[in-house]
């Protein structure tokens, strides 16, 4: 009994196909098709320099050596303007020393 069944299905489907019309396609459709696949997987372009810095500067391997550079970064300017505050108050309080009544 299923083996019929499953024939009429079978024969039923068929004819369903048959009977549905099917448009014809645009000329060039396939090549369409594949041109947007392949642009849909392409990177995108960013819009500026400062975008395509930003993307290579947060790709993971980049990161790390970011994150280095800038730290060190902050470390030496950190360090200068500490020499630089240093030596202001050392002048300030050496003239201070030689010369008070300058300072009032």
């Amino acid at each position: 009994m299923k083996e019929n069944m499953n024939s009429n299905d079978d024969k039923l489907s068929a004819l369903l196909r048959k009977s549905r019309l099917s448009p014809s396609l645009p000329p060039r459709f396939q090549e369409n098709v594949w041109r947007r696949i392949e642009d849909a997987e392409a990177p995108a372009k960013p819009a500026s320099w400062l975008d395509a810095f930003a993307v290579l500067v947060l790709r993971p391997r980049f990161a790390f050596a970011t994150v280095s550079a800038l730290v060190l970064a902050g470390v030496l300017l950190g360090t200068y303007q500490g020499a630089q505050t240093t030596r202001q108050n050392e002048h300030a309080h050496y003239i201070a020393l030689v010369a008070p009544n300058l300072l009032r």
